[in-house]
């Protein structure tokens, strides 16, 4: 169970991170008023994201694992959603960046002690 609250937990926290984009006029132009929905959509994200993520160490997933997995699946998805969606670049090195960052979560969760009841 406590896996699935830390993918309800990184699921949020990438939504809000990626509305977040929204939520500023990255095309300068003077004028035109920022809407107000996607702030609602970030503050309801983090807040989900943190009490998910409390509920997945509630439920014996240990810290560092929990908060690896969080941050480094948040780096990544974020990444990828920038790239897709709003046509940021995505250069060799970040790829190659991206990839080091799953290996270092995958050896941190390969490495960590479990409980068998999580």
């Amino acid at each position: 169970m406590g896996y699935l609250f830390l993918a309800a937990a990184i699921v949020s926290e990438v939504v809000a991170t990626s509305f977040l984009r929204l939520t500023s006029n990255p095309g300068g132009t003077s004028g035109t008023s920022t809407p107000w929905w996607p702030y609602i959509i970030v503050v309801v994200g983090y807040v989900l994201s943190f009490v998910m993520l409390s509920q997945t160490l509630s439920a014996g997933i240990p810290l560092g694992i929990a908060y690896a997995v969080w941050a480094g699946a948040g780096v990544v998805l974020v990444a990828l959603i920038s790239w897709i969606f709003f046509k940021e670049t995505l250069t060799l090195v970040q790829v190659g960046g991206i990839v080091l960052v799953i290996a270092g979560v995958g050896m941190l969760e390969l490495g960590g002690r479990h409980n068998p009841t999580t």
